[in-house]
């Protein structure tokens, strides 16, 4: 079973119904017991990154222990932004720091938020992205992720060059909305739910 951690923030639905469209069990929680019963957490989210942690202060401990116990994790959007140690959206905000670095705003010059579909350029093999080279995602987001590791394993450019995906170990985390990205973003949903199998 797949928990799509519900904290209050972004429509869990949608990602929901397109991991019961491609047949995996997947159930909206917040119930510590249930996500750590579960065989892959799902942490989905649009808004800001300051309001984000302070909704998941209750569930952090569980998140972060689940996550270092080697669960496979899929971080959407904002749920990928928190991952890292901090943001220029909430100055002063610690993130769950599992990623080294931090978010920065799309630069002036650029319209913001970004919305719409933009190619990935794959940079480093990976499991959730097999078969996704030079595919189109949704992407809504005025901040993106500058990780100071090596975890980066898609960009896209905005006229800026910014992370799309990032993986490391259990980590697999998307700046775009696979759930809204049609067939291509499903096949992310369904390597991910081969990850979680092997």
């Amino acid at each position: 079973m797949i928990a799509i951690i519900d904290y209050g923030s972004g429509n869990l639905r949608s990602i929901a119904n397109a991991f019961r469209r491609i047949g995996a069990d997947a159930r909206v929680t917040s119930d510590p017991q249930i996500l750590a019963a579960a065989d892959a957490l799902v942490l989905p989210g649009v808004g800001a990154f300051g309001s984000a942690m302070a909704k998941l202060e209750d569930l952090r401990e569980t998140l972060l222990g689940n996550i270092r116990d080697g669960k496979p994790f899929l971080g959407i959007c904002l749920g990928l932004q928190v991952l890292l140690s901090e943001s220029q959206e909430s100055p002063g905000v610690q993130g769950l720091d599992l990623i080294p670095g931090r978010v920065i705003r799309i630069p002036p010059g650029n319209k913001v938020p970004h919305m719409g579909w933009n190619q990935l350029v794959i940079v480093k093999d990976s499991q959730l992205l097999e078969g996704a080279e030079d595919e189109y995602f949704y992407f809504v987001h005025s901040y993106y992720a500058e990780p100071s590791t090596d975890v980066v394993v898609a960009r896209t450019d905005y006229g800026v060059e910014m992370t799309a995906a990032i993986e490391s170990d259990n980590i697999h985390a998307t700046q775009f909305h696979p759930e809204k990205s049609g067939e291509a973003g499903l096949d992310v949903l369904r390597n991910f739910v081969e990850i979680i199998r092997a």
